[in-house]
C-alpha cells in the first residue's frame, strides 16, 4: 500500500505491519473528527458513525483474539484458573445457581441484560469442549440442564442463547468449559 506524505514523497507499508498497528485507524478516526469540526457538521453522519463503531469492532475483536492466543499458550500449565477461585470463594462473584457440581455465576463483563457463566465445579481434563470425552457425558449434561435452570430463575426461558467457545479460534479466554447463557433482549442471527 502507498501512503503519500507531505512533500509528495511516497512510503510504502506492509500490510501485516499495518494489521498489527492501530495507528492508522487512529490517524483516521482523529482526521474524521477534524473533518466533522472543519465542515461545521453538528451532528456526524451514519457513515462517520458507522466508521466509528467498526473501529470499536475491530479493536474488541483483536483484544478477544489476543487474550484467546494468551490464554492457550498458558492452558497445560495446571495453575488455578480464575474459575477456580471463584469456586474456591478466593474470588468474589455474583451466583445464580450452585449444586454439587455446577456452579452459575453473573459475567462481569456481560453481553446482554442476562449473561450468566454455568462451569463444572472439577475440570476433570475439561478445558474445553473438544476435549470432551466418554467420561464427561454427565457433567455435559448437567451443565446443559444448568443452564435451563438458570434462564428460569432469570426469567428467560421462553427465549435465550447458550454459548461455549472451544479453543483459540473461537476466542475462550478461560481454558476452563463454561457456558454462556445470554438473554433479555433480542438476540440476531447469525452469531459471532
Amino acid at each position: 500500500m502507498i501512503f503519500s506524505v507531505g512533500s509528495g514523497a511516497t512510503a510504502t507499508k506492509s500490510m501485516a505491519s499495518m494489521a498489527s498497528s492501530f495507528s492508522l485507524m487512529r490517524y483516521t478516526a482523529s482526521t474524521t473528527r477534524r473533518a466533522i469540526r472543519v465542515l461545521g457538521t453538528a451532528k456526524p453522519s451514519l457513515s462517520t458513525v458507522n466508521f466509528r463503531r467498526s473501529l470499536c469492532r475491530m479493536s474488541a475483536t483483536h483484544d478477544e483474539e489476543a487474550s484467546a492466543i494468551a490464554a492457550a499458550a498458558n492452558v497445560d500449565s495446571g495453575a488455578p484458573t480464575i474459575f477456580d477461585k471463584i469456586i474456591a470463594k478466593e474470588i468474589p462473584s455474583t451466583i445464580v445457581y450452585e449444586d454439587e457440581k455446577v456452579l452459575a455465576f453473573r459475567d462481569i463483563n456481560p453481553q446482554a441484560p442476562v449473561h450468566v457463566l454455568v462451569i463444572p465445579k472439577f475440570r476433570d481434563g475439561l478445558t474445553e469442549l473438544g476435549k470432551a470425552e466418554v467420561r464427561h457425558e454427565q457433567i455435559l449434561g448437567q451443565l446443559l440442564y444448568a443452564a435451563r435452570l438458570v434462564a428460569e430463575k432469570e426469567g428467560i426461558l421462553d427465549g435465550f442463547r447458550v454459548v461455549i467457545n472451544s479453543g483459540p479460534d473461537a476466542c475462550q479466554s478461560v481454558y476452563h468449559l463454561h457456558l454462556h447463557v445470554l438473554g433479555g433482549r433480542q438476540m440476531k442471527w447469525p452469531p459471532g
